[in-house]
């Protein structure tokens, strides 16, 4: 008894593997393709992200420093909470003696004795506003800064640091971008002596976010000169 194999079973059997293989090419390729492409839509995203990041973290510390401030204490060798200083309410007496002295001297109604009175007022208010914030004083009966990160002492120095930088930069970059805008005109320098106040004004308003257009500029290449 003999077995006989029809051929045309044997090349089916081999296409199949073959077809199979062509069939799941394709799939691979697109999974290729598809990954590529998600790279290069994820791409110009990137720096979108960067600056959500960047404005978020702007956001988080302005609500960090603009917290009440801590309750002083004695953390420091040497120095004392100014309201519970016995140097700092003398110095606040003799100065308001001395005023009063003065006063004295003119008519109450008068210029000087208003000026004077007004002076007393600011000072009664500058000692307590050193008290209620809670600044450190020495044996001398002065406040001192204390400048060495501590949070409890930000609004003596960190607090007025970072508003000074940005209020410096925002200077800087109203100043910058007029001179951008006047560059192509016919007479620039004649802008310079003579301010375009509209156009000034315009910049001047934009320049609050200045934080903000500067990282934006660094990232598209636009903050530094080429040439340069």
């Amino acid at each position: 008894m003999s077995l006989t194999i029809p051929t045309n079973l044997s090349n089916a059997a081999v296409l199949k593997p073959k077809l199979a293989r062509l069939s799941a090419s394709p799939k691979l390729s697109a999974s290729v393709i598809k990954c590529s492409s998600a790279e290069q839509e994820a791409a110009p995203s990137s720096p979108s992200k960067n600056l959500q990041a960047f404005s978020a973290a702007l956001a988080l510390s302005s609500v960090l420093l603009s917290a009440a401030p801590l309750p002083a204490s004695a953390d420091i060798s040497g120095l004392t909470p100014c309201k519970d200083s016995n140097a700092f309410a003398k110095r606040e007496k003799q100065q308001i003696k001395k005023l009063e002295s003065s006063l004295k001297l003119y008519a109450p109604d008068s210029a000087p004795a208003l000026a004077i009175q007004a002076t007393i007022e600011k000072t009664k208010r500058r000692f307590e506003n050193y008290g209620k914030y809670g600044l450190l004083c020495g044996a001398d009966g002065l406040p001192h800064l204390i400048v060495s990160g501590d949070q409890r002492h930000w609004g003596e120095f960190i607090t007025p640091g970072i508003l000074f930088l940005y209020i410096a930069g925002w200077i800087g970059w109203v100043g910058r971008s007029y001179l951008i805008a006047i560059r192509d005109d016919k007479k620039p320098t004649q802008k310079e002596i003579i301010i375009d106040v509209p156009l000034a004004s315009r910049l001047l308003f934009r320049g609050f976010i200045w934080p903000v257009a500067a990282y934006r500029e660094l990232l598209n290449g636009e903050l530094i000169a080429k040439d340069v």
